[in-house]
C-alpha cells in the first residue's frame, strides 16, 4: 500500500511539474509581438497584393478610356512599374523584419520574466533592442504616410464611381443632356492636359463604368488601403511592445534596481 501511495505521489508531482512547465512556457510567449506579427503580415500582404493588381488595372483603364496616345502617359506607366517593384521590396522587407521582431520579442520577454533569476543582459543586447525601438518608430511614421497616400486612389475612384451612379440613374426627363456629365482624369494631375481624350462623357463614361477592370481596381484599392491601416496598427503594437521590453531590460541592468521601488 505504501509503495502504491508513493507511486501516486510521484505521478502527481510529475503531472504538476509538467503543468508548471507548460504555464512557464506560455508565460514566456510575447503575445503582443505575436499579434502584431500576424496583423503586420496580413496588412502587408493585402497592401502589396491588392495594390499591385489595382495599379495594373489603372493603367489598362487609362489606356482604353483616357489616354489613347502612349506617350501621354509614358511617365505615369514608368512610375507605376517602379511602384510595383517597390511593392515587391516592401513585402520581402516586412516578412523578414516581422520575424526578427518576433524573435526579439521572445528574447526580451524571456529576459523580463526572469525577475529573480541569474539572467544578465549585455550592453550589445540592449543596444540592439534600442535600435529596434527606433527603427519601428521610423517605420510607423513612414507607414502613416503610406496609409495617407493609399487613400488618394480610393478618393479618385470614389468620385468616378459616384459619377457612374449618376449616369446609371439618369432620368429621361432631365433638361441637362447625359453627354455633359463627364469625368476628367486630367484634373488629378496624373496625365497631362494635352492628353487625348483626357475625359469620358455620357455613353463613353457608362461603358467605362461597366468594365470589370474599373470595379476590380476600385475595390482592390480599398482593400489595399485597409491593409496599410492594419500595418500601421501592427507597427503601433510593435512600438509599445519593444519600448516596454527595452525599458525593463534597461532598468534590470542597473545594480541598484531593487532599491528603486
Amino acid at each position: 500500500m505504501e509503495t502504491a501511495a508513493e507511486e501516486n505521489t510521484e505521478q502527481s508531482q510529475e503531472k504538476k511539474g509538467c503543468f508548471e512547465c507548460c504555464i512557464k512556457c506560455l508565460g514566456g510567449v510575447p503575445y503582443a509581438s505575436l499579434v502584431a506579427t500576424i496583423l503586420c503580415f496580413s496588412g502587408v500582404a493585402l497592401f502589396c497584393g491588392c495594390g499591385h493588381v489595382a495599379l495594373a488595372g489603372t493603367i489598362s483603364i487609362l489606356e482604353q478610356h483616357f489616354s489613347t496616345n502612349s506617350t501621354d502617359h509614358a511617365l505615369l506607366s514608368e512610375v507605376i512599374k517602379l511602384m510595383q517593384y517597390v511593392i515587391y521590396g516592401i513585402a520581402s522587407f516586412f516578412f523578414l523584419y516581422g520575424i526578427i521582431l518576433l524573435a526579439e520579442g521572445f528574447y526580451t520577454t524571456s529576459a523580463v520574466k526572469e525577475l529573480h533569476g541569474e539572467f544578465k543582459t549585455t550592453i550589445c543586447g540592449r543596444c540592439i533592442s534600442g535600435m529596434f525601438v527606433f527603427l519601428t518608430y521610423v517605420l510607423g511614421v513612414a507607414w502613416l504616410g503610406v496609409f495617407g497616400f493609399s487613400a488618394v486612389p480610393v478618393f479618385m475612384f470614389y468620385n468616378i464611381w459616384s459619377t457612374c451612379e449618376v449616369i446609371r440613374s439618369f432620368p429621361a426627363n432631365m433638361t441637362v443632356p447625359a453627354d455633359q456629365i463627364c469625368v476628367d482624369i486630367r484634373q488629378y494631375g496624373i496625365i497631362p492636359w494635352n492628353a487625348v481624350p483626357g475625359r469620358a462623357c455620357g455613353s463613353a463614361l457608362a461603358d467605362m463604368c461597366s468594365t470589370p477592370e474599373f470595379y476590380l481596381s476600385y475595390h482592390l484599392f480599398i482593400v489595399a488601403c485597409a491593409g496599410a491601416g492594419a500595418t500601421v496598427i501592427a507597427l503601433l503594437i510593435y512600438m509599445m511592445a519593444t519600448t516596454y521590453n527595452y525599458a525593463v531590460l534597461k532598468f534590470k541592468s542597473r545594480e541598484d534596481c531593487c532599491t528603486k521601488f
